[in-house]
């Protein structure tokens, strides 16, 4: 049976109790951005607005977004007035490089595969089975933006307000 792993030892996308999941800092990270993207309009969000919005431990969320300001996908803004903003457009920050900076990059097999070891089944198999999953999802993941989840968010908040209960 293969394990679905991370590329990393440590990593945090991994088999779990028969599915594939994304850790907590992942999605996490994720719904905190796309909180950000959607509320800002520009001008700096307090993370308590975005933890209390969340439902998410805002000490957790300053390690997150630490980890992000790193990657320059957000910045901060000091003073009374201050908070996080986008580091650049929505349009332009990938789900792909958001769950790459917290979870780091994803791979469906570990590496630690000696290839020196491995014979033609194994390669054959890793060449049109794990390595066309991992680019699939890759791909899946570069064409999601941060704008695409904003625009969902809004699109089903609107239609839970046209929703007339009787």
């Amino acid at each position: 049976m293969y394990k679905i792993t991370h590329i990393k030892p440590i990593g945090l996308v991994g088999y779990r109790g028969g599915s594939m999941k994304i850790s907590t800092k992942g999605r996490y990270g994720l719904r905190a951005l796309a909180d950000l993207a959607a509320y800002s309009q520009g001008e700096p969000i307090a993370l308590a607005m975005v933890a209390a919005r969340q439902k998410i431990s805002l000490n957790y969320l300053e390690q997150v977004f630490g980890q992000l300001r790193k990657a320059g996908l957000v910045r901060s803004i000091k003073g009374p007035s201050g908070g996080y903003l986008l580091a650049k457009p929505a349009k332009d920050i990938t789900v792909k490089e958001i769950l790459e900076v917290l979870e780091g990059p994803f791979s469906i097999v570990g590496e630690d595969i000696d290839r020196s070891g491995q014979d033609a089944m194994q390669l054959a198999i890793k060449s049109l089975v794990w390595d066309e999953i991992d680019a699939r999802i890759n791909e899946f993941m570069e064409k999601r933006t941060l704008e695409h989840l904003v625009n969902e968010y809004k699109s089903y908040q609107e239609s839970q307000d046209m929703m007339y209960y009787i």
